[in-house]
């Protein structure tokens, strides 16, 4: 039987890097912490990634290459089942990077790459919600007034871009730890949903609060919040 062959250095001080950042925040982690982290020396994390600043640049491209991959996929949303996979889906990839969010406005102040791919991140982000709720209406499941079509899908963009930092002041101990994962990006997902509850036919608002229900009896502790109409 073949071994597999051990993941490269690079990969590896990645992987702990992100691990490091989403746990503690980028401005608290130093690259010596890294390179403990990665079981190398400050050198090797040096030959391999020369600064930190480019570390938080190749993270940022890489949850943006995986938003590219699921964004096109709002366009085929056929009903309140489809919104909810796809919403679900984005808000684990922004928890999968949830350090740039938690320290957003620093890294931006200091990291022009960031500046500049933030914004269009969150623009393709509205661009995508405003393409979910174009199909859902196309369907049949969504009556909405054309003129507050890009109100609604900006206010999705917003609650889910700071969602995790509204969890984060409420519990800034155990919020964004990795075990909080399920718990964080349902009531999120849910929230971001309610929004749409207002505007769905009957047959799809009761649909969406049996998938809310569902879901969040099944993975969150207590009477869930479901929103109502």
């Amino acid at each position: 039987m073949t071994k597999k062959a051990p993941r490269r250095t690079a990969e590896r001080i990645q992987e702990a890097a992100l691990a490091l950042f989403n746990r503690y925040g980028e401005p608290h982690v130093s690259t010596g912490q890294i390179a403990a982290e990665t079981g190398i020396s400050p050198g090797n994390l040096h030959y391999h990634h020369p600064s930190k600043d480019g570390l938080v640049n190749l993270l940022f491209d890489q949850y943006t290459a995986a938003l590219a991959e699921l964004l096109p996929a709002a366009a085929s949303v056929r009903d309140a089942e489809d919104a909810w996979f796809f919403v679900h889906s984005l808000i684990e990839r922004i928890w999968g990077h949830r350090f740039l969010y938690r320290d957003l406005n620093l890294l931006l102040s200091r990291n022009r790459h960031l500046e500049a791919g933030m914004r269009r991140v969150l623009l393709a982000q509205t661009g995508a919600l405003r393409q979910l709720l174009a199909s859902l209406q196309r369907n049949g499941a969504l009556v909405l007034p054309e003129e507050e079509a890009d109100a609604l899908a900006t206010r999705q963009v917003v609650l889910l871009s700071y969602w995790l930092s509204y969890e984060y002041a409420l519990d800034p101990r155990h919020a964004l730890e990795p075990e909080g994962l399920q718990s964080s990006v349902l009531r999120g997902a849910a929230q971001a949903l309610g929004l749409l509850v207002p505007y769905l036919i009957p047959a799809q608002q009761e649909l969406l609060r049996h998938l809310l229900r569902a879901y969040l009896t099944e993975h969150i502790p207590g009477k869930p919040g479901v929103p109502h109409e």
